[in-house]
C-alpha cells in the first residue's frame, strides 16, 4: 500500500485497524519496523526476512517468511505467491498472531480460532491442495506443544504422535506414526487440535515488538 504517512487516529489506521483487530497505536509502532526491516522503501521482500537475527532460530522459519508472502493469508480469497509485500499486507499477516481480545463472544473467539488454524494449516499445505501430511501435521503439533515451556520436546513428540495415529485412523485404518499419508484435510486438522490451546502459543518475536513469541 505504499509508505503510510498518516498518524493514529486519522483514516488510514482507522481503516486498517478495523481491518486486522490492531490499535491505531500498535499500526504506528508496526509501521515503524516494517520501514526499519524494509530499509524505508515500501515494500519486504524474503531477503528483508532472511536478515533477521531472531528468526534463524526457529525451527520454522521458511514456513513463517514464506507465510508473508502467500496470498491466501491476505484476506483476499486468492490464491498464489507474490515476491514483495506492502505494509497492509504484512499488517494482516501480522494479525495472524495477534492475541484475541478478551471481550469477544463465543462465536468470535470460535471463529479467531479456526482463522488462526486455517492459518497454520496454510503454512504447511504448501502446494495448496488442502491437505498437508502426517509429518507435518507432527511438526504443527510438536511446535505448539513445546511453545508452552511445560513440555520437553520428547514429550511433545509423544503426544504429536499420539494425534498422528488418531488422524490416520479416521482417514485410512491402521497407520504406524512414521509413515506418510498425503491426506490430512483442514476438517482432520480441526478435530485433532480441539483440545490444543493455540491463542496464546502462535505468536511472533522476530519483529521485537510486544507480541508474543515463536522463537524461545
Amino acid at each position: 500500500m505504499g509508505a503510510l504517512q498518516s498518524f493514529p487516529g486519522e483514516p488510514e489506521y482507522l481503516d486498517l485497524a478495523e481491518k486486522t483487530g490492531f490499535s491505531p497505536e500498535q499500526i504506528g509502532i508496526l509501521h515503524k519496523r516494517f520501514k526499519q526491516l524494509s530499509h524505508n522503501e515500501d515494500t519486504l521482500s524474503r531477503d528483508n526476512f532472511n536478515a533477521i537475527p531472531d528468526l534463524a532460530c526457529n525451527p520454522i522459519r521458511s514456513e513463517i517468511i514464506e507465510a508473508f508472502f502467500d496470498k491466501r493469508n491476505f484476506h483476499q480469497n486468492k490464491v498464489g505467491m507474490v515476491e514483495e509485500i506492502g505494509f497492509e499486507e504484512f499488517l494482516v499477516v501480522m494479525s495472524h498472531f495477534r492475541p484475541p481480545s478478551l471481550n469477544l463472544t463465543e462465536e468470535q473467539k470460535e471463529s479467531v480460532r479456526r482463522e488462526k488454524l486455517r492459518f497454520l494449516f496454510n503454512m504447511h499445505d504448501t502446494n495448496n491442495d488442502g491437505t498437508i501430511t502426517l509429518e507435518e501435521y507432527r511438526h504443527v503439533v510438536e511446535e505448539l506443544l513445546s511453545r508452552s515451556g511445560s513440555l520437553e520436546k520428547e514429550t511433545a513428540k509423544g503426544i504429536a504422535d499420539a494425534a498422528m495415529l488418531e488422524v490416520a485412523s479416521i482417514s485410512m485404518g491402521h497407520m504406524e506414526p512414521d509413515e506418510f499419508y498425503e491426506g490430512i484435510t483442514f476438517e482432520h486438522f480441526l478435530k485433532i487440535l480441539k483440545d490444543i490451546e493455540i491463542e496464546t502459543r502462535m505468536n511472533i518475536r522476530f519483529l521485537n515488538m510486544d507480541t508474543p513469541t515463536l522463537c524461545k
